[in-house]
């Protein structure tokens, strides 16, 4: 964390990309998630959060830096803007603004972050998917664009997740369900129609705040276009967000009545996604939603 070399590749990015004589004058790790590192750098009065990971997920800080310029260019969420980028030996780091945040505590907090959202997911594209691969934690996330929701989910999403854990030993009656539970996808979709909307992607109340100012904001994103009702569902996965923010959001963008059964489907993804990367702990809910969706 504090390597010297790493530390001044980072103060030359700055130095380089804001065009001022930035001088780094101290550096503190923080909280940076499960993924990466993280820590604030300090001088003259500037600080910037800055991630850092291995070399080779330099991929990963490019396609975040993607992420939230799109959702910035949505003018929906404050997002931290991208200040640089860079590498140091065997360390890849991404250097943003750094905002003063809090967690979505307040009823009138879940009201404006629904706000946001329900404008976000009103900004659609042509397609479902996103011109490039990204990543859900430290997964690749599959992106190529399809006109059909339910085939671009199966074989996207569900499917290179079910087969990441056949590699990582997970076989059996997962294994079965899950096969069984790709072919059944399009079922759940007969009688509704998504739009390809703006998703954050990886909508825990973890990427969630509110500014000091009382804006929402955004941040660690894994964009795409497809289901709005995605990113709710997410949402729902590990608390956080209040109750306002459901209730706002369903009265500027109402739910489908099947949205109660769907949203298991976009809950296996990333309980299936945190199986793979945290390990057996998420196995017995991966078969629990994988039963019910059967």
């Amino acid at each position: 964390m504090s390597d010297p070399d790493c530390l001044a590749a980072i103060e030359a990015a700055i130095r380089s990309a804001s065009g001022n004589a930035f001088t780094l004058e101290s550096a503190r790790p923080v909280s940076g998630g499960c993924i990466n590192q993280a820590m604030v750098v300090e001088g003259g009065g500037l600080s910037y959060f800055v991630k850092l990971n291995r070399a080779t997920a330099a991929d990963m800080f490019t396609a975040e830096a993607d992420g939230l310029a799109a959702i910035a260019a949505t003018g929906t969420f404050r997002v931290p803007a991208v200040v640089a980028s860079g590498k140091s030996d065997d360390r890849a780091f991404l250097v943003l603004e750094h905002l003063d945040l809090r967690p979505l505590a307040s009823a009138q907090d879940g009201e404006r972050f629904a706000e946001a959202l329900a404008a976000m997911h009103t900004v659609e594209g042509e397609h479902f998917g996103w011109p490039r691969d990204n990543y859900i934690g430290n997964s690749t996330q599959h992106n190529t664009e399809s006109d059909n929701w339910a085939r671009f989910f199966a074989l996207q999403r569900i499917a290179p997740q079910l087969a990441l854990a056949r590699s990582k030993g997970y076989e059996g009656e997962l294994q079965r369900l899950g096969q069984r539970l790709i072919d059944r996808i399009p079922a759940l979709f007969l009688d509704y129609r998504p739009h390809p909307s703006l998703l954050h992607g990886d909508l825990w109340h973890g990427n969630a705040a509110m500014t000091a100012d009382g804006q929402a904001a955004l941040f660690d994103p894994a964009v795409h276009h497809g289901d709005r009702e995605s990113d709710l569902a997410m949402s729902e996965l590990f608390g956080g967000f209040p109750a306002s923010f459901y209730a706002t959001y369903r009265r500027a963008l109402p739910l489908d009545h099947e949205y109660e059964t769907r949203k298991h489907l976009y809950a296996l993804y990333h309980v299936m996604n945190h199986l793979n990367i945290f390990g057996r702990g998420y196995l017995s809910e991966t078969l629990r939603l994988c039963r019910r969706l059967m």
